[in-house]
């Protein structure tokens, strides 16, 4: 169930950056660079094809108004149908979040798990290390590697995913994520905390169960008596209340733990010996 609506949430991600509507030519031209082949009938979903249509429908006029916003050497790098790539040093944080938002949707995907978030962008191998460098520059420290000979970009870093989906243009999914992520951690942090407070109490159970069979055994040979006021005063306030930890016992008498622990290893050493004198 939870598989399921992971996935869910991915597909809602991919489709609000694929419904955004860049409103500058220039990002539109940088979008459309980053799809790649996407943009040229090789799309991976219906909600990417649908934005090349979309992208495509505005290609007219787009260099005239790139190149009035970001110059006309950038410009002539980044509308449809350009020789070169798109040009990252020249272009202005728009048009790069833009061309990143094409680049995730023609070559990336994400994982939502019990342990977080993973984020892969596939790529020529080529282009793998100037990806990288462009997401470095942007802020998003992402590490390269190659697999089957391509460039894997990945990262298992939440806060460097959501950054970088919200840079992309990425809103209410974002949200979405980050609640859903937050909830984990505390069940997770709930589940620890249940966990150790069960160990405790069986380890305080179990501890004062020998105690217990400790303090019968030597008011049953005539040898409690012999305790000194301080350890028949702790072995008193055991046998009243079995279930106490030793903090509970401590503050019942008005004494510290630690003497509290160092009263019950002695009684039980005086019970050793007790049973060693008898076995021989």
């Amino acid at each position: 169930m939870a598989d399921s609506r992971d996935r869910a949430l991915v597909q809602a991600i991919r489709a609000e950056l694929a419904a955004i509507d860049p409103p500058r030519a220039c990002c539109r031209a940088a979008e459309r660079d980053g799809l790649g082949a996407a943009a040229r009938g090789h799309a991976r979903s219906p909600a990417v094809a649908r934005l090349a249509v979309r992208l495509d429908q505005t290609g007219e006029g787009v260099g005239r108004d790139a190149a009035a916003h970001v110059g006309r050497d950038a410009a002539s790098s980044i509308w449809p149908g350009a020789a070169l790539s798109f040009d990252w040093d020249l272009a202005r944080d728009h048009c790069r979040a833009a061309w990143l938002r094409g680049r995730f949707l023609a070559a990336g995907s994400l994982s939502l798990g019990a342990r977080g978030a993973h984020l892969e962008l596939v790529v020529p191998i080529h282009e793998g290390e100037q990806l990288c460098q462009r997401l470095s520059q942007a802020g998003y420290d992402l590490s390269l590697r190659v697999r089957r000979g391509r460039g894997v970009i990945t990262s298992k870093r939440t806060d460097t995913i959501l950054g970088l989906l919200r840079f992309c243009g990425a809103g209410a999914s974002v949200l979405e994520i980050e609640a859903r992520l937050v909830m984990r951690q505390m069940q997770g942090h709930l589940n620890r905390v249940l966990n150790a407070e069960t160990a405790n109490l069986e380890r305080t159970v179990a501890s004062s169960y020998r105690q217990m069979v400790l303090i019968a055994q030597l008011e049953a040979d005539g040898r409690l008596a012999e305790l000194s006021p301080l350890e028949q005063a702790v072995a008193g306030a055991r046998q009243d209340a079995p279930e106490a930890s030793f903090t509970e016992l401590a503050a019942g008498l008005g004494l510290s733990r630690a003497r509290v622990q160092r009263a019950f290893r002695r009684i039980e050493s005086k019970a050793a010996a007790t049973s060693t004198a008898g076995d021989l």
